[in-house]
């Protein structure tokens, strides 16, 4: 029985009646799965139907940290968000960091179930284990740190941790995000789920401490992780200062920096004015998750007119891309601008920037018109018609309408062959990398049961040259199966679910990952796990959530690429040349669901479920 990081409690609140309830935490829930993302797709999976509507009431939006959560253990102050994803039809894991998490440990909740609607907005407000449901009538349309600000002041508690939706959300766009601080549960459009509840908010408030079971083994585990920490070359010298900034320096280097919709990798190369090392001189300082001694989160103040003013947590990589390099922008205070809006309208920074990408390439190709754009000027580069868009995706307004649910419902809208020039998989628009010179990343991209998700199975073998398991050719496809499902179980496993920050992962525990969260889980829950069995673990989530994508319809060809990543190389730079044709996604593809023991339909086999303890799953599929 576990006896230290968990609650073991699970709350319950249903927004229909009112009501809330709590129940027990089951053991083997926690020595299957874990936490945070573990249990909610453990949840997900047993609630709620498959086939259910996302914006409708059998949805459920399910939170949950994980046993690292709430403890001394650095770096660990993180959630997974969950619910069937508008954006995907699919599961919508997302994770978030900040203060929200730990808060919720200490609030006495392991998990926490969001279900039915309310009849008017409404934020929850929880504490001392009671559940109080009150009006959002006046919170509604306001932005995100508004909101945040207004409920602390009605509930006279600056101390307060709140997540929120903004106006995107309580307009139902695929792409709106919930926000707590300025951290962000992002993508798979779980804002709108929220919104769609009439759910504005939920605020936390609580003062429990977490047990540790073996209070001796727990310092010598956490001070192995914090010197692996402290040895990194990278963690403190370069992270802590620059974040993930400059990442962009990385990618343009290798040639995988998507840039001008993916029509112009190694010919637009803005690293010189929006990489991490250029931005530097915008920082005004960092700030940091609860527990986290590193700060990757760099402060930024725009500058010059006309977005002198703006002030951001970041931007980080993705947002560098989204709102930089794939929409032909090089300006950094425009990037700081749109940061910011999207924060306060609860937009997904990634799929806002790629779909307002997408708008612009089909503007340069006359299949948008000024006519259709409302006289903006949606060429490649033209910052401020970027933030007018932005502005009118938030709101549904005019084209923003038109885009607000991503590149895969407004090319079904705008028609004119635009299908071509939507660069998503399963729906969900397409992270800062390349793939077509990284080829693992690339068949993550279009298996990782969220959508194109990079960090459900980030490559790091071949974006960071990193040798573990083994050292790789980036532009190779032999082999890439059993890497991709290594680093999507690996990720999920010492991650998305213990939780912990992933950059960790890779920058200071890489050497001895999974030997160091098998310590860890077993020194302050009690569990016992050998590092093998952590690692199964991952396996088990990533299977049980791809039952769940399989009931809900999705099949082998939803594991894809767009047509331009298969039949256009990179035109310049260090990768010139690379693609993935469809040949070569093929043969990843089987090479991949051989590695897992599924069908080469993609679907797994009750041999597998079995042997993961989930003969259930299997009895689900009828197999």
């Amino acid at each position: 029985m576990y006896s230290g990081g968990y609650t073991g409690k699970v709350l319950r609140v249903n927004l229909t009646d009112k009501t809330f309830t709590e129940e027990a935490l089951p053991e083997d829930v926690a020595q299957d799965f874990i936490g945070g993302s573990g249990f909610t797709v453990k949840y997900l999976y047993d609630l709620v139907p498959p086939d259910c509507d996302p914006l409708g009431p059998d949805n459920k939006l399910i939170f949950a940290p994980g046993p690292f959560t709430g403890t001394t253990i650095p770096c660990a102050s993180r959630m997974a968000v969950n619910a069937k994803s508008p954006a995907t039809g699919a599961m919508g894991v997302a994770t978030t960091g900040g203060h929200f998490p730990v808060e919720m440990k200490r609030a006495g909740y392991d998990v926490m179930i969001i279900e039915g609607k309310a009849e008017e907005p409404t934020y929850l407000w929880i504490k001392g284990g009671e559940v109080k449901f009150r009006s959002a009538k006046d919170l509604w349309g306001l932005p995100t740190m508004d909101t945040q600000l207004m409920i602390k002041d009605e509930l006279h508690d600056q101390n307060i941790r709140v997540c929120c939706i903004g106006p995107a959300g309580e307009k139902l766009s695929y792409m709106a995000c919930i926000v707590n601080e300025r951290r962000v549960a992002g993508r798979k459009g779980l804002g709108a789920v929220m919104g769609s509840k009439n759910l504005k908010a939920i605020a936390l408030r609580g003062d429990l401490q977490m047990d540790i079971a073996d209070h001796d083994k727990y310092d010598v585990a956490r001070k192995r992780m914090r010197e692996g920490m402290r040895k990194s070359p990278i963690l403190y010298p370069e992270f802590s200062r620059y974040g993930t900034s400059t990442t962009l320096d990385l990618t343009q280097a290798l040639g995988i920096y998507p840039t001008k919709n993916w029509t112009a990798t190694g010919v637009f190369t803005p690293a010189e004015k929006i990489g991490g090392y250029a931005i530097e001189a915008l920082g005004t300082g960092r700030t940091a998750c609860a527990g986290c001694p590193v700060g990757c989160s760099q402060l930024r103040l725009a500058k010059e007119p006309p977005y002198a003013g703006f002030f951001t947590e970041g931007p980080e990589y993705e947002t560098l891309y989204s709102f930089g390099g794939v929409t032909g922008v090089d300006n950094p205070d425009a990037i700081i601008a749109a940061d910011r809006i999207s924060d306060e309208l609860g937009l997904d920074t990634m799929s806002a920037g790629v779909t307002i990408a997408f708008a612009m390439e089909l503007f340069e190709r006359g299949i948008l018109t000024l006519e259709d754009t409302g006289g903006m000027d949606l060429h490649f580069g033209n910052d401020v018609s970027m933030i007018q868009l932005l502005h009118l995706m938030g709101v549904r307004k005019g084209l923003g309408d038109i885009l607000a649910d991503g590149t895969r419902v407004a090319a079904r809208k705008i028609g004119k062959g635009s299908e071509k020039y939507a660069l998503h998989v399963k729906g969900l628009e397409l992270p800062a990398y390349d793939v077509r010179g990284a080829k693992a990343h690339g068949l993550n991209f279009a298996t990782a049961f969220t959508g194109a998700d990079h960090n459900k199975g980030y490559a790091f073998q071949e974006i960071f040259g990193i040798p573990i398991p083994y050292a790789v050719d980036r532009f190779a496809i032999e082999g890439k199966g059993a890497l991709t499902m290594w680093t999507q179980d690996a990720r999920c496993a010492l991650a998305d679910s213990p939780t912990m920050c992933v950059f960790l992962m890779d920058m200071a525990v890489a050497d001895f990952m999974f030997d160091n969260t098998a310590d860890l889980m077993e020194a302050t829950t009690g569990l016992k796990y050998t590092p093998e069995e952590v690692h199964r673990v991952g396996e088990r989530i990533n299977n049980l959530a791809r039952v769940f994508n399989t009931r809900a319809g999705l099949t082998r060809a939803d594991d894809d690429l767009p047509e331009r990543l298969k039949t256009e190389p990179i035109p310049e730079g260090p990768s010139k040349g690379q693609m993935i044709s469809q040949v070569d996604l093929d043969f990843m593809l089987d090479e991949y669901y051989d590695a897992r023991g599924w069908t080469r339909d993609g679907i797994p086999t009750r041999a597998k479920l079995e042997e993961l303890h989930m003969g259930y799953a299997a009895d689900d599929l009828g197999i």
